[in-house]
């Protein structure tokens, strides 16, 4: 499996973006789809994550309601919507695939594919 994200900027407090996450290869094994942000001098944390097949979805305390994890069914590519941004959303945002049977979406130790960080800044 392969992740190629992309959508990060520079957006203002208050803002929105849309983050990408293209997936191809083997896409049929994925059982999670997950974002997770390190910001500067901290360590990687959960955003958000989606089953494949059944699109049920979870979020971090920190996100819910301002951010929305979703799936172009066609086109293999997971979205997530961020938006009435914070500069302390300011971070590396990455995409992350669970292709195993075991694992929590929660812990970025269970996915096992990896995209590039796509950079968001807020400023304040």
């Amino acid at each position: 499996v392969q992740l190629q994200a992309s959508g990060g900027g520079l957006v203002q407090a208050g803002g929105s973006l849309r983050l990408s996450c293209a997936a191809s290869g083997l896409t049929f094994r994925i059982n999670y789809m997950g974002w997770f942000r390190q910001a500067p001098g901290k360590e990687r944390e959960f955003v958000a994550a989606m089953t494949w097949r059944t699109y049920a979805t979870y979020y971090a305390d920190s996100v819910k309601g301002r951010f929305t994890i979703s799936r172009d069914n066609a086109r293999n590519v997971v979205y997530l919507q961020v938006g009435s941004l914070k500069p302390e959303d300011t971070a590396l945002y990455y995409c992350a695939a669970i292709t195993t049977d075991s694992g929590n979406y929660y812990f970025e130790h269970s996915y096992n594919y990896w995209g590039q960080g796509t950079l968001v800044t807020v400023s304040s």
